[in-house]
């Protein structure tokens, strides 16, 4: 016969002591690892696993100071720019971070996380870090960049001299465009890294008359020096021609002044003035003829003054003070100016 086993009973109250030794255990296990953080996060590219609060912290300050504090080198064009590190007042919340860090490390029950504890079990997990910095300083300092480096175009202009056009050609302005050089360094500033030197984009602002316009706005142009009698024919901004003519005589001078070509005529009669010295022809109209001394071509520019040509027996006349105000030309040499000018032609007298 075999012997027969009796069993082993443990009282309940033991049991309930062991589990209560147990607990207190594992709650005092987890008490001393409430500040540490998991194997497997890190902070940025800082690995913060398996640190206390303390020493993540002091660890992920480490590696920002340097970066937080540099300057920022801007080059706009041919100027370049000190954003001060300092101004931007840049700044993380570490401890902020590093708090979340700790709660990713102790998630779930005292019994999982305490048997995860013990495990070494990593958590994977990048918590991204975010910078604050003053948007006031870098929207001030994109608009002293903007300052120092805008440039208005220059729209072409011309101006009558004696001597001929005085030509001011167009050009270019250039704008920094603020608004993306701020976003550029908001978005850069943000990050841990940040930048050191950037390029701002440049804009270019073209001009409201470029030479082009003006050349097309003038295509031809007039100026008459009295003083040398010459009368000079300018094409697209550019000399054409200079030709001799005769100028008003003393008394009667031909104006001078700002005009422009008000109508035009081939073989025009001579509509006389009602002037003292046209004696009793004034008021008449002499048509094309003998007796009539406007020849080939008439280009009014100040109602009763105009350009016109001269009969060759008067040809002497040209180079002196002969007319009654208006500008005497050769024919042939009014006929050109006739055929390359049109109504609107500006004509300086000078």
């Amino acid at each position: 016969m075999f012997p027969v086993r009796r069993a082993i009973w443990i009282p309940a109250a033991a049991i309930v002591v062991l589990a209560a030794a147990a607990f207190a255990a594992i709650n005092v296990y987890d008490h001393k690892q409430r500040d540490k953080i998991a194997p497997g996060i890190s902070i940025g590219s800082v690995p913060v696993g398996k640190l206390t609060a303390a020493e993540a912290q002091a660890k992920v300050q480490a590696s920002l100071t340097e970066h937080l504090n540099q300057d920022v080198h801007v080059r706009a064009g041919d100027h370049s720019f000190k954003l001060e590190g300092a101004k931007l007042e840049r700044h993380v919340d570490v401890r902020a971070l590093v708090d979340r860090a700790v709660g990713m490390s102790h998630r779930g029950g005292i019994l999982t996380r305490t048997l995860h504890s013990l495990k070494d079990k990593p958590v994977h997990a990048a918590l991204p870090i975010t910078v604050d910095f003053s948007k006031a300083a870098v929207k001030s300092f994109a608009a002293h960049v903007g300052a120092k480096v805008d440039e208005d175009p220059v729209d072409a202009s011309v101006t009558p001299r004696p001597s001929g056009l005085e030509q001011k050609p167009s050009r270019d302005g250039v704008k920094v465009a603020q608004g993306t050089l701020r976003s550029r360094l908001y978005k850069a500033l943000a990050t841990p890294a940040g930048i050191t030197s950037l390029r701002a984009h440049l804009q270019t602002v073209k001009p409201k008359v470029s030479t082009t316009d003006l050349a097309k706005k003038y295509p031809s142009y007039i100026i008459v020096d009295r003083s040398h009698f010459k009368l000079r024919l300018y094409e697209g901004l550019k000399l054409e021609h200079t030709y001799d003519v005769a100028i008003g005589q003393q008394g009667l001078e031909t104006p001078a002044g700002l005009y422009d070509v008000q109508w035009r005529e081939t073989n025009p009669s001579w509509h006389v003035p009602n002037s003292d010295w046209a004696g009793d022809l004034a008021g008449k109209t002499i048509p094309p003829g003998p007796d009539d001394p406007i020849k080939a071509r008439w280009m009014a520019f100040d109602g009763a003054a105009g350009i016109h040509g001269v009969d060759p027996s008067e040809y002497g006349s040209i180079g002196h003070q002969a007319s009654h105000g208006c500008v005497r030309m050769r024919i042939p040499d009014v006929i050109d100016v006739y055929d390359k000018t049109q109504v609107g032609t500006p004509v300086y007298i000078a």
